[in-house]
């Protein structure tokens, strides 16, 4: 891992988290960090992206991503508009080019997009003047969940070489895996990954991860075990037999829970499909830090749009 030292950001777009060396990856997580801090005031609101403004457009649908992102946006006074595709001209059949090429022409700063097809944002990015940032294209990446996970696993840890983190459910489908395992092996630590042998995509290992097919060699030691959910969507028919075989073998239960170190961290993307890839008895319990990552994700999101705007140093000057 390079020892460099990043004030700034060298693209104006996240697309994903391959581009990005350690050094500015270290950069997102410090800023996130001070940005955490803003949250804990009686004013929420600092003044550094007054004056931008913010277009979300999302073309699938989304909760924490989405929510998290707008909540980014307010809490630096930046003016935002989100879009729906349903009620836009999209159902009409305008392509996302068009779209994107129309909302440009009113001058936004940011394009915020989450698309089912993989490579979207790539393509947005090559023709938009704005600041492109991808919020999950397919079955791709998913840069910024990537960063809050990590984030969550720094502030509990203290830093992310030499963790052991195993990511357990459906690799196939998930942009999260993908991220994860960029990211957090650039930085130093472990990835293990486990799902059924159906859900695990050709190349996998290639990512810089261990694969494995049993749920209980990827985790034994492990520091932090991250649960995927099963996107039945994305399958088109299901990769196993049945929910409740999928449960027995690849469910992080709190005995399975035990082979990990005693004090591993619980985490999950959402939205959990409960009694299925987690036990809620786990997923409720004193190890997990679930809900962290969503805290984790608004100062990410504020970090991410904070430095793609240019910003270094204090983000709450005027």
């Amino acid at each position: 891992m390079s020892g460099e030292r990043v004030t700034r950001l060298r693209g104006k777009d996240l697309l994903g988290i391959d581009p990005l060396s350690p050094g500015e990856i270290q950069l997102i997580l410090d800023t996130a960090v001070e940005m955490r801090e803003i949250a804990q005031r009686p004013i929420k609101k600092v003044p550094a992206l007054r004056g931008k403004t913010v277009v979300n457009l999302f073309m699938e649908a989304s909760t924490r991503t989405r929510f998290s992102f707008e909540m980014a946006e307010k809490r630096l006074s930046a003016d935002s508009l989100s879009f729906a595709a349903a009620s836009s001209s999209v159902s009409k059949g305008e392509t996302l080019l068009d779209t994107a090429l129309n909302l440009e022409a009113m001058q936004p700063d940011f394009l915020i997009i989450r698309h089912p097809h993989a490579g979207a944002p790539h393509r947005l990015a090559r023709v938009l003047r704005s600041s492109v940032i991808n919020a999950g294209d397919g079955a791709h990446e998913h840069p910024t969940q990537a960063l809050l996970d990590a984030l969550t696993i720094r502030l509990r840890r203290g830093g992310l070489a030499g963790q052991v983190v195993a990511i357990v459910g459906d690799l196939q489908h998930s942009r999260v895996v993908r991220s994860n395992v960029l990211l957090l092996s650039r930085m130093g630590a472990t990835v293990r990954v486990a799902g059924p042998p159906s859900l695990i995509p050709v190349g996998m290992a290639a990512l810089g991860c261990e694969v494995y097919t049993r749920m209980e060699d990827a985790i034994a030691g492990a520091d932090v075990v991250m649960m995927l959910r099963i996107q039945l969507e994305r399958q088109g028919r299901m990769n196993f037999p049945t929910v409740r075989e999928y449960y027995d073998f690849f469910a992080l239960t709190p005995e399975r829970l035990k082979l990990a170190r005693k004090d591993c961290l619980v985490m999950h993307p959402g939205p959990m499909n409960r009694g299925v890839e987690i036990d809620s008895r786990v997923a409720d319990g004193p190890q997990s830090v679930i809900l962290e990552q969503v805290t984790n994700g608004v100062a990410v999101r504020m970090a991410v749009l904070y430095l793609l705007a240019g910003g270094y140093g204090e983000p709450t000057a005027n």
